[in-house]
């Protein structure tokens, strides 16, 4: 009778591993196929550029960033509560360039 347990019990470890090495070599075979893609599609693709062909500076030198004070631009109001404002009206921008551009300095006292 200990003799049939024994069978059985070497039999599901005999399926359990054949099962792991069967996944084992599957997932090995997707890794292969999935390298082997990657270089086909690597040596199709272009060269990359040369230093030749690299962008370069403007003969004007760097672009500078500029600095400027901005103000809210204010949603105007419907002349009617029930009157809705339409995209025509509301400005693209949510601020403007403001006319003083002097920033207030800090002064002692102030």
């Amino acid at each position: 009778m200990n003799d049939n347990y024994g069978d059985i019990a070497l039999s599901n470890a005999a399926y359990g591993t054949f099962g792991a090495l069967v996944g084992g070599l599957v997932v090995v075979g997707a890794l292969v196929w999935a390298v082997r893609l990657g270089i086909r599609t690597r040596r199709r693709e272009s060269a990359p550029p040369t230093p030749s062909e690299q962008p370069r500076l403007p003969d004007s030198g760097p672009v500078r960033e500029t600095s400027e004070i901005r103000e809210p631009n204010e949603v105007p109001r419907a002349a009617d509560k029930s009157e809705r404002l339409t995209p025509r009206q509301v400005q693209a921008s949510g601020s403007k360039r403001s006319d003083q551009q002097e920033r207030p300095r800090w002064e002692s006292g102030r």
